[in-house]
């Protein structure tokens, strides 16, 4: 098994998904302390288009699968191809975005290979010649730390935003590989691709500062005011599992253990509790602003700026103030 590090990049019509820049470059820091090369993949329709620019985040190879048949026949086909590749090649460890499709492609990697899997990674670390991958456990309660020490390579999934991409000047050797596929690879066709729109204004992965609300705005009429803030901010709007549970917003704004991972400059949490599975997901903010009214909440242990007081008031002034500085 040699040192390599190789990521799956996910691209669509030639350019890749945003959480593979990202995997880009934080397999190239870890391949580095391996010793080892930072390679991806790219497959299906556009891939060489795609390897190319996924090279600019600090692999030094990528493969590329440039073969329709891989969009053709969806992600069974392109986790037969992964593992045919995963077995020439031998990398120490697949990282996989732990996005719908990288889910699925990796749980076929791992049956196809019999190989374990270290599922939405929060962090990764080398430590003793090995990857390990840091997770939430027991619905968040816990922080643990998983390796995987049987011979092969590591599997793992990682949430997005856990590194953060970084373009360099170097451009990665493209190697074109071919794995025609058998029978067992074309068991599923996608026969139609389904646009629908998302409703965000500002993509919460990627927005500069997210406004977040919880099951303290009281109900679905608690996000109007948390949407005009967000719009004097142009900010991304977001909000708590116990916000979406309750049906209040749609599962697409969940930020936390089992919903988006951001990494905005500004987080304003607005009627927040901030338990631990909500925290996993808005941690790494660079600045966190909590408004609830209730002092003894979790979330003013680790905000950066803490106004405790009515929600319905404080947040349509601030509104207001923002709007006279623009």
């Amino acid at each position: 098994m040699s040192s390599d590090i190789l990521v799956f990049g996910e691209q669509e019509n030639g350019t890749p998904h945003r959480v593979a820049t990202e995997l880009a470059t934080g397999a190239a820091a870890l391949a580095g302390e391996l010793g080892g090369r930072a390679t991806g993949i790219t497959m299906g329709r556009g891939a060489r288009e795609a390897a190319a620019e996924l090279g600019h985040y600090g692999l030094t190879h990528v493969y590329s699968a440039d073969d329709p048949a891989l969009s053709e026949f969806g992600i069974h086909a392109q986790a037969h191809a992964l593992a045919a590749l995963v077995r020439d090649r031998q990398p120490a460890a697949v990282l996989l975005p732990s996005t719908t499709d990288g889910r699925d492609v990796a749980a076929r990697l791992s049956a196809i290979l019999g190989q374990g899997i270290l599922c939405n990674a929060t962090r990764l670390k080398v430590s003793d010649g090995r990857i390990v991958s840091e997770q939430t456990a027991f619905d968040g309660a816990l922080m643990i730390s998983c390796v995987e020490k049987e011979d092969g390579p590591a599997i793992v999934t990682v949430r997005g935003k856990v590194f953060a991409a970084e373009r360099s000047g170097a451009e990665a050797t493209i190697e074109d590989v071919s794995y025609p596929l058998d029978a067992e690879s074309q068991t599923v066709r996608v026969l139609e691709v389904v646009q629908t729109e998302s409703g965000e204004a500002v993509p919460l992965e990627s927005a500069n500062v997210v406004v977040a609300g919880g099951r303290g705005v009281g109900g679905p009429e608690g996000f109007r005011p948390l949407q005009e803030l967000a719009d004097a901010l142009h900010a991304a709007l977001g909000a708590s599992r116990a916000a979406v549970d309750a049906g209040w917003v749609p599962y697409a704004m969940q930020i936390g253990q089992t919903g988006k991972t951001v990494k905005p400059k500004a987080y304003i949490a607005v009627g927040i509790s901030g338990a631990i599975q909500h925290k996993v997901g808005m941690q790494n903010a660079d600045a966190i602003i909590a408004i609830n009214r209730d002092p003894d909440a979790p979330i003013f242990a680790f905000a950066d700026l803490g106004i405790v007081g009515d929600l319905n008031s404080i947040v349509p002034r601030l509104t207001e103030e923002i709007r006279k500085r623009r």
